[in-house]
């Protein structure tokens, strides 16, 4: 079978045949296709079947494309159904945007061609799905989705609290003292399941998975949490087993301050930690504070702590410099097991010199680990005088 057209070569012969011309058009290119052919040039060429039918009778007939200088009589031809019915183009916008019955049904389903047709056909119009389609192009509709751009109502002083971390990271950088901006990824099961994106394989040969991803089916779960260096744009991310609790989180510093801060920043006597405000690292954790205080009186580090704004977690740096390059390393690939995860992670590299280490977490997290106002008020926990939900500092004891 040839190739046919494609919908826009239509567009572009439409618009230089004359109506007898387009029919043959129509009719040839329908024939070329064969089994099904009436159908597919009928829908991509916005043409009605009887159209393409009538000018394969008139190629079988041998009917002549051209007899004279007019196709038709002047004045000859079906009026335009829009013409006869005056209501029909109100009725379609209307149905489009309902804004009278709050209950009706139309508005709260799919609005398609078909469903738009038959709503129409309710109101008594009679009209066709060809129809629909050609009011709504003539109407400047078109299909589309939904853009994101409605960010919410912005938290009080974000803009500030943005320019409070951008001064505290350039004042860390001036001094050498370490800079890291912490998060946790989401979390993965393993087994033998789909992974987003797609990667090269032979034709015909994708990777076969399993077609349900019920946890029943897992052979656990990882959970990265991920530390990036800003200063040495490298990354760290401890894979645990258990539950992301504060616990964990803190554990997950403490990991990248053994293994790789302490060498790099061995005269350091300060941290700045860049978290955003939800999850294991919450502004209003209590057992996120205390475990920070406990790191500190290991390191001798005053451990400074600044929170992004509500609904800023995008701006996260985390997510845009060790993250995003995880995801693009292990597309497509499924997990199938904690091996693979670390090997897959610590492969994530880019030309702008990244590179990360991964390690294995098989501590047990609990939850629901409280922390009481006495314990929270004996920490060596100093908040600062802008936001001092945001921004605070916990010195050694």
């Amino acid at each position: 079978m040839e190739k046919h057209e494609a919908p826009a070569a239509y567009e572009v012969m439409r618009a230089a045949l004359n109506e007898r011309q387009w029919r043959v058009y129509l009719a040839v290119e329908a024939k070329k296709i064969g089994r099904g052919g009436i159908s597919t040039v009928a829908r991509e060429a916005h043409a009605t079947r009887g159209t393409i039918r009538k000018g394969i009778a008139e190629i079988e007939r041998g009917v002549p494309y051209v007899e004279g200088d007019r196709i038709r009589n002047s004045g000859g031809g079906r009026k335009r159904l829009s013409a006869q019915d005056p209501t029909l183009v109100s009725d379609l916008e209307a149905l489009l945007d309902p804004k009278g019955d709050p209950m009706s049904l139309l508005k709260w389903t799919t609005k398609s061609i078909s469903k738009l047709c038959t709503a129409l056909q309710a109101q008594g119009h009679t009209v066709a799905e060809t129809t629909v389609r050609r009011l709504l192009q003539a109407h400047d509709y078109t299909l589309q989705a939904n853009k994101k751009a409605h960010e919410g109502a912005s938290a009080p002083d974000r803009d500030g609290q943005f320019t409070h971390i951008k001064e505290a990271c350039a004042q860390f950088e001036a001094e050498g003292n370490p800079i890291i901006s912490v998060d946790c990824k989401k979390k993965e099961l393993l087994g033998n399941f789909k992974n987003n994106g797609q990667e090269w394989q032979p034709k015909g040969q994708p990777v076969t998975v399993n077609v349900y991803d019920f946890l029943s089916l897992a052979d656990g779960k990882a959970i990265p949490y991920g530390v990036y260096d800003v200063l040495q744009n490298t990354g760290f991310v401890n894979v645990g087993q258990d539950h992301d609790t504060a616990a964990f989180a803190v554990e997950s510093i403490r990991r990248w301050w053994q293994q790789h801060g302490q060498e790099r920043y061995a005269s350091a006597r300060e941290l700045l930690i860049v978290a955003d405000g939800g999850g294991s690292n919450s502004t209003r954790g209590r057992l996120w504070k205390r475990e920070l205080q406990c790191l500190a009186n290991e390191t001798g580090l005053t451990l400074r702590v600044s929170h992004l704004p509500p609904g800023t977690s995008k701006w996260h740096k985390i997510e845009h410099k060790l993250f995003s390059y995880i995801s693009i390393n292990w597309r497509a690939r499924p997990l199938t097991s904690m091996e693979t995860v670390i090997e897959l992670i610590s492969s994530t590299t880019t030309r702008g010199g990244l590179t990360v280490a991964a390690v294995v977490d098989t501590n047990s997290y609990p939850t629901k680990i409280s922390v009481s106002k006495a314990e929270l008020q004996a920490l060596h926990l100093v908040r600062d005088p802008f936001h001092g939900d945001w921004n605070y500092a916990l010195h050694p004891q």
